[in-house]
């Protein structure tokens, strides 16, 4: 049994990135570039920004029983994130492709052992003041009875969902990402996320997700975000930066929040807290502080 119990308790996808920076690819043959390896996923970055902003953080996910998988772990565990991974025998560490060339970006996603997490890697109860679970877990068919349970067996004061994905939760489908995420009380989305749940956009979206969650926060990006709650609208706005490069920027904006939250900070300083750690995130070429 663990002796210390999380603030935060994230149930999420752990990745390894594979970043290659390159002026322009030879279609079948060589070229120099920048090739850099990074642990990374949705759950593994908002643990290790939540783990810099103050909060005890623990990580179920899966990884592969291979080289990145123990890699990633370690990477956590130095990051004072508690790894409470499953190391799959048969499926690889999950990995992302991205590929920057001359000015476009394309990525090539394999889930690996993130697709294998089950009900049977959670534990019968996710004790914690936060318990976070990311929506990609849901939108997989493989791995959406672990999401379920996940927010099921939540006992924690806020219970946050992360929409994840625009086209996998149009595909999904609204209803019934309704439905699967009734025990949340924090909606996290996008723009774009809101839009598609609530057919509204900015503020109208945000206030009608209200009337199915306590809490409703939508991230505008450098616009900062808008919360909804108790029948009415906050909003905080990021600080102004040079973006490097905003991948994870909304992940790094979900695990400031929900530290914050976790350790007793008032709403509206938690919300402003996240945007400052999302912009933080958007101005470094790093997935992690």
């Amino acid at each position: 049994m663990r002796a210390v119990r999380p603030d935060l308790i994230v149930v999420g996808d752990v990745m390894v990135d594979v970043s290659v920076d390159s002026g322009a690819l030879a279609r079948g043959g060589d070229v120099h570039g920048e090739v850099r390896l990074r642990p990374g996923g949705v759950g593994a970055n908002a643990a290790v920004w939540a783990a810099e902003a103050g909060a005890k953080v623990r990580l179920h996910g899966r990884v592969g029983d291979d080289l990145f998988g123990r890699a990633v772990c370690e990477a956590l565990a130095a990051r004072e994130v508690e790894p409470a991974l499953a190391f799959d025998p048969e499926a690889p560490t999950g990995a992302m492709l991205v590929v920057r060339e001359s000015g476009e970006r394309s990525m090539v996603a394999d889930r690996g052992a993130n697709a294998r997490l089950s009900p049977e890697d959670l534990p019968p109860a996710l004790e914690a003041s936060a318990v976070l679970v990311s929506g990609y877990l849901l939108f997989d068919p493989r791995s959406e009875a672990a999401a379920r349970v996940g927010l099921e067996r939540a006992r924690a004061g806020v219970v946050a969902v992360e929409a994840a994905s625009w086209p996998l939760l149009e595909a999904f489908g609204v209803e019934r990402f309704f439905e699967a995420t009734a025990p949340a009380t924090l909606l996290l989305a996008n723009e774009l996320e809101a839009e598609t749940l609530s057919g509204a956009k900015g503020d109208a979206a945000a206030s009608a997700l209200a009337e199915r969650y306590p809490t409703v926060c939508v991230k505008l990006g450098e616009r900062g975000a808008i919360m909804a709650r108790d029948g009415r609208l906050f909003r905080a706005k990021a600080p102004s930066v040079v973006e490097a490069d905003p991948t994870g920027a909304g992940d790094g904006f979900d695990g400031a929040l929900l530290a914050a939250l976790s350790l007793g900070v008032s709403w509206e300083d938690a919300l402003t807290r996240a945007c400052a750690a999302g912009a933080r995130a958007a101005a470094s070429p790093e997935l992690w502080p």
